[in-house]
């Protein structure tokens, strides 16, 4: 399995110099390349590979401009396939993905080694091509084959070293999906987490504690005068305080996911498939969502099932699990969003909303036929077309007039 481990490093002046140059380079390739791309299918609708690409900077772009050869030639050649594979996943899909831009010496800088690299522990030092036993905190000890370092330096000036390691470690085979080991999970903004069992974790809001503060470092920042030395000490004291609240929000993700995945009595997890981006577009939310980060939770849940052999079940985001009540199954299509608990019209069961949701989701879960780790069929739960006539999307109701094949059909197909 590959692992990446990631460091603080300590360069020293000359290192750091070296690490300029790499980064200056590897940018200037990049926005080379990128260039080349746009002007080549603008004017002739021809698309140029990383071969072409590759060889090109290897006997024009070198030539004329000889500095390039001051810095490890293979950093190079990883810039060229990080854009090449930018463009395919573009091109893959372009409504989750966006297209390449380019770079700016002012956002994060990064350089990849992928060969001839070497981390001694003993001496607490990383060694790269041309920068020989970089101080680092290696405060993670592994067991493996080194594969690649990328070097990464942050705007507010700090660097950091990325080692992937091909480890011996393999993944936990998955047990069976059984109801006592089932537990669903609903993600909101008061809590960040609300489980079926019971169990609540809460949102710290990151962003909203350090709001005031942030405001008043970049007010302070766009009153100083551009290329001066106190614009730049007050650019840092802005990006300290972005990367500690990023820093302080990646820490409780990890936190909630490593509890969740290591829970002995917990082998499978049912979560909504949100749509993450489309809840940012509404700009009363926006600022919330994207600060509780529902995107990076399913993303570090995802890799941490598949590391630790839990099955993760993922329903249909339209699956109405909040207004579904769990005793009786009915259905309370009045229920607004301002609403924090209700009661079911006909059995008279009070229900707290994100508890409910959470027990919801879990049967509904269990009520799927998973085909494969993360992928569902939609057999019995709720779908798109059971819902109220008003709550489908113009391109449903599209479709029904058209006579297309609804997805309730479809699903009916494969049982």
């Amino acid at each position: 399995m590959l692992r990446a481990y990631k460091y603080r490093i300590y360069p020293t002046e000359e290192q750091k110099v070296l690490f300029a140059k790499t980064f200056g380079c590897c940018r200037f390739v990049y926005n080379w390349a990128l260039n080349l791309k746009i002007t080549a299918y603008k004017e002739r609708k021809e698309t140029l590979g990383n071969v072409y690409l590759t060889n090109l900077m290897k006997s024009e772009l070198k030539a004329e401009h000889e500095w390039l050869s001051e810095v490890n030639s293979q950093s190079l050649q990883s810039a060229l396939r990080n854009l090449d594979t930018a463009c395919t996943n573009f091109f893959r899909n372009t409504k989750t993905v966006g297209f390449p831009r380019f770079k700016s010496r002012k956002d994060r800088q990064s350089f990849l080694c992928p060969q001839h690299c070497r981390v001694d522990s003993e001496k607490g030092t990383i060694t790269i091509p041309k920068a020989k036993d970089i101080p680092a905190v290696l405060h993670r000890k592994f067991k493996g084959t080194v594969k690649t370092v990328t070097v990464s330096m942050t705007p507010s000036g700090k660097y950091f070293a990325s080692v992937l390691v091909d480890t011996a470690i393999q993944e936990l085979l998955t047990t069976p999906v059984e109801n006592d080991t089932a537990l669903g999970i609903d993600l909101g903004i008061k809590s960040l987490a609300i489980c079926s069992d019971g169990r609540t974790f809460g949102n710290p809001k990151n962003l909203q504690r350090s709001l005031d503060r942030l405001k008043l470092f970049q007010k302070r920042l766009s009153r100083k005068q551009k290329g001066s030395a106190n614009r730049n000490k007050a650019r840092i004291k802005v990006a300290r305080l972005q990367e500690h609240i990023a820093d302080s929000r990646k820490d409780n993700l990890h936190k909630i996911t490593r509890s969740l995945t290591h829970d002995s009595q917990v082998r499978t997890i049912c979560m909504e498939d949100l749509n993450v981006k489309g809840m940012q577009r509404n700009h009363h939310l926006a600022q919330a969502v994207g600060d509780a980060s529902f995107g990076m939770f399913l993303t570090l849940l995802e890799y941490k099932c598949k590391w630790y052999g839990v099955n993760l079940i993922k329903i249909d985001r339209f699956a109405p699990s909040s207004k579904t009540c769990g005793k009786c199954g009915c259905l309370y299509k009045g229920l607004k969003l301002s609403e924090r608990s209700w009661t079911c019209p006909e059995c008279g069961t009070h229900h707290d909303r994100d508890l409910n949701a959470a027990c919801n989701i879990k049967e509904f879960g269990l009520k799927a036929l998973p085909s494969e780790r993360g992928k569902v069929k939609p057999v019995d739960c709720p779908l798109v077309d059971d819902r109220p006539r008003v709550l489908k999307s113009n391109g449903r109701k599209k479709q029904e007039k058209r006579g297309g094949t609804g997805i309730s059909e479809a699903a009916k197909s494969l049982v």
